[in-house]
């Protein structure tokens, strides 16, 4: 096998062992006395009785509809244990196939026009007006340029745009230190002039994810530098969409990663993983398994990879970071509540003045839709556009030309006047 992942694979496993654990614990028995299912159904009370796992309610279902939903309870553990038996076994093979894969990410290198310390920023050519790609800190820039056929970032190149991508890079001993005080009025304006200048003018700047917060404290605090704002499921609501009690039990993790922070200078990237599939448990599992199906010499499947590659080459994010995201962000919710500053200066969307085009996924599990949609309300000349696409599927998936490349490429041509 030739690649890690996913990562971190034990933690992965031990969720698909609990899910099995759950669907076993979760079956229904007959009444105490009752020995004749036909006379009185151990399954009478279903669907009232509700396992703890969603999944496991849903696939027992299912295997009571095929027993005709009167069999008796052996004949249903039986069912429900050889299920779980073929899920694990096609997790094991989704796996196994994905680690082995042939596919490798071979696109031409971009040419650099400004570097600082690990930081690149890449021109992609193209002769029309230029946009400056602002990504996460904690994942690689490539998810803006893929795969062949699967490159925003080429492909609006080709659509006589100039795209422009700072590339972060994988933060040494210098950036261990680094506040996003010194990410966004350092780092990042440095490189946004450096585009300015390229562009001979203002430039477009977009952000995804995290980098959209990052692009818009830049955008307000440079404003004779961007031309436009460009947000891609960017939160700004931590607490919004029923997330409040999950983002403070995130924060509250931060004592318990603070020896893993010491030792290394930041969040390390399984830590980092493990935050995200709490989001979705069991997810994780269920891809792989509808991946051992798919024929590995299909477009399909070489996608698959290269997202896979892409989410299991992440970048520890520097200790500073950590804790103004999870303690501030997650935590108090600074953004929302006005208190979020760089260099001192709150972060307050409302002193943006120029156009604003934000893509909002419809079925984001990291960003929840009600999140981003407080950003666009606090915006004072924003256009929103609603994207049938998750997080990833928006900016990567098989569908993301039709769903957001087209709209933003003909966005960023011809952006509204400000007024």
């Amino acid at each position: 096998m030739t690649r890690r992942g996913p990562r971190p694979l034990p933690a992965h496993l031990t969720l698909a062992m609990g899910r099995a654990w759950l669907a076993t614990a979760s079956i229904p028995h007959p009444p105490a006395g009752t020995s004749n299912p036909a006379s009185n159904p151990w399954s009478a009370s279903w669907p009232g009785f509700a396992p703890r796992l969603p999944e496991a309610r849903a696939e027992h279902r299912r295997i009571l509809d095929q027993l005709a939903g009167a069999a008796d309870p052996e004949a249903f553990r039986a069912a429900v244990l050889q299920r779980l038996w073929q899920d694990d076994a096609a997790l094991i093979r989704g796996i196994a196939a994905y680690r082995d894969h042939p596919w490798r990410r071979d696109l031409p290198a971009r040419p650099t026009l400004w570097a600082e310390g690990p930081a690149r920023l890449l021109d992609y050519g193209g002769q029309g007006p230029a946009t400056l790609f602002v990504p996460s800190l904690i994942n690689r820039a490539t998810v803006l340029d893929l795969m062949p056929g699967h490159s925003m970032l080429r492909w609006l190149a080709d659509e006589g745009l100039r795209p422009l991508l700072l590339d972060w890079g994988e933060p040494g001993r210098a950036e261990h230190d680094f506040s996003l005080t010194d990410f966004i009025a350092g780092r990042l304006e440095r490189a946004l002039a450096a585009a300015a200048r390229a562009a001979g003018g203002p430039v477009t700047l977009a952000g995804y994810c995290m980098g959209g917060l990052l692009a818009l404290a830049a955008a307000i605090r440079r404003p004779e530098l961007v031309r436009a704002l460009v947000l891609l499921a960017t939160p700004w609501d931590f607490h919004a969409g029923g997330a409040e009690a999950q983002a403070r039990s995130t924060a509250s993790l931060l004592p318990a990663l603070e020896p893993a922070m010491a030792a290394t200078g930041g969040l390390p990237v399984d830590i980092l993983q493990l935050l995200f599939a709490g989001l979705d448990p069991f997810g994780i599992a269920r891809k792989f398994r509808a991946f051992a199906r798919l024929d590995p010499t299909s477009p399909r499947a070489a996608h698959f990879v290269a997202l896979e590659d892409w989410l299991n080459d992440g970048i520890p994010l520097p200790a500073p970071v950590a804790r103004e995201c999870l303690g501030g962000w997650y935590g108090a919710n600074t953004p929302m509540a006005g208190e979020w500053r760089i260099a001192g200066q709150a972060v307050d969307p409302a002193a943006w003045r120029g156009p604003a085009f934000l893509a909002i996924p419809r079925g984001d599990r990291i960003v929840p839709p009600e999140s981003a949609r407080a950003l666009a309300a606090r915006l004072p000349q924003a256009t929103v556009l609603d994207v049938a696409a998750g997080h990833i599927g928006m900016a990567a998936g098989m569908k993301a030309g039709a769903v957001l490349w087209r709209p933003l490429r003909d966005w960023i041509a011809a952006p509204p006047r400000p007024t």
